[in-house]
């Protein structure tokens, strides 16, 4: 049996930053991943400059080869009301396509690749994590998405039955010449369109030539319907060019004061959404998933030689603090402590005003402008 420091199960954004932040490490690191890359991934992917500065990427050499889309605001609208345009006059984001952001990521980690392998088992095994009875790992980390195997190790249900799962279901094409021409959205800013209930909000995100379309909802029951009916009422509103495809991907995420994950336990540790660590009200999943798996590396390279219970508690520490407390459950924020019959006058009032739209929606919730990159790296 093949025997490792690090065996880190995911290739995407958390796996590979978790990789890449053990490239000096000299330490043994290996990636196994159930998909080959480059792989078809939808995802909204629009990723802000404390991203790009943590993983020490620069935008111009980036953008040489691979879509980067400069994002300068936001679209806000409630379906069915008027939209409020919130241009923030500099490139506060960008967007970009997953196939391509996650393949670069992991090119780069200098870490042994195990592509188009699926993990059929896991096992704690005299000390060590065995994967598929072949590779005995010092430290698993698990950053497989959602439906993570490490995460059903520790106790995650990922069959949408955990409290609070948050649904999605998104598309991603690239459009004809044609096509371009009847999409009203600015590829420099994003249409967002909150439901009328509140309980979601979906998407229009613009890649250059790409277009991403998708909608969010904490109650996954409903979520064929409702997406159907977003999906009329942008082509009829010109947002989007009529007859796009209706064959949408589904995904899951928990919010990080929701999830009721474990972060980490002996020789294990969770990153990005099989942790559950999705930022609250926009869903944003990518810089948690990087900033977790740098973390997680720092807290390897710094741990590996301590007993493994210290080193677990050492990352959940080091989450906690960049990410906050995690209460398990949601807090009700304004709208939650009004009654049902005015929420929707409130958040028609809060997204038509210019002040609440720009400070709080784009710049505190989806953007997070005013919070630092992580440093270190």
């Amino acid at each position: 049996m093949e025997r490792c420091d690090v065996l880190v199960l995911g290739g995407g954004p958390a796996g590979s930053s978790c990789a890449w932040g053990l490239r000096d490490s000299r330490l043994d690191v290996r990636v196994a991943d159930r998909a080959t890359f480059p792989r078809d991934k939808a995802c909204a992917g629009w990723i802000t400059p404390q991203v790009l500065s943590a993983l020490g990427i620069e935008p111009e050499a980036y953008r040489k080869e691979r879509v980067l889309q400069p994002i300068r605001g936001l679209s806000l609208a409630r379906q069915g009301d008027l939209a409020t345009v919130v241009d923030c006059g500099e490139v506060v984001s960008f967007g970009i396509r997953r196939s391509e952001f996650d393949h670069f990521l992991l090119e780069r980690t200098n870490a042994r690749l195990y592509l188009g392998d699926p993990t059929l088992d896991l096992r704690r095994e005299a000390g060590r994590w065995v994967r598929n009875g072949e590779l005995a790992a010092r430290v698993l980390v698990g950053a497989g998405g959602h439906f993570c195997p490490v995460a059903r190790e520790l106790g995650a249900r990922a069959d949408g039955s955990e409290p609070a799962t948050v649904h999605a279901c998104e598309i991603e094409f690239e459009m004809t010449p044609a096509q371009q021409r009847a999409c009203a959205v600015r590829p420099d800013l994003p249409a967002l369109v909150f439901g009328r209930d509140l309980r979601g909000y979906g998407w229009v995100l613009r890649k250059g030539d790409w277009l991403n379309i998708g909608l969010g909802r904490r109650d996954g029951r409903d979520l064929p319907r409702r997406t159907d009916e977003f999906l009329t009422w942008l082509g009829a509103t010109g947002r989007i060019p009529t007859g796009v495809a209706r064959q949408l991907r589904r995904h899951a995420y928990l919010f990080h004061a929701e999830s009721p994950r474990a972060l980490a336990a002996e020789g294990v540790l969770l990153v990005g959404d099989a942790a559950g660590l999705a930022c609250a009200r926009s869903g944003e999943g990518i810089r948690p998933a990087v900033e977790s798996g740098l973390l997680a590396a720092r807290t390897i390279a710094e741990g590996i030689r301590r007993p493994p219970a210290d080193m677990a508690r050492a990352y959940a520490r080091a989450l906690l603090q960049r990410f906050g407390a995690r209460p398990g459950r949601a807090r009700p924020g304004l709208t939650g402590r009004l009654p049902a019959s005015w929420r929707g006058a409130f958040a028609h009032h809060a997204l038509t005003s210019r002040w609440f739209a720009s400070r709080i929606v784009v710049d505190r919730w989806f953007l997070h402008r005013r919070d630092p990159a992580l440093g270190g790296f």
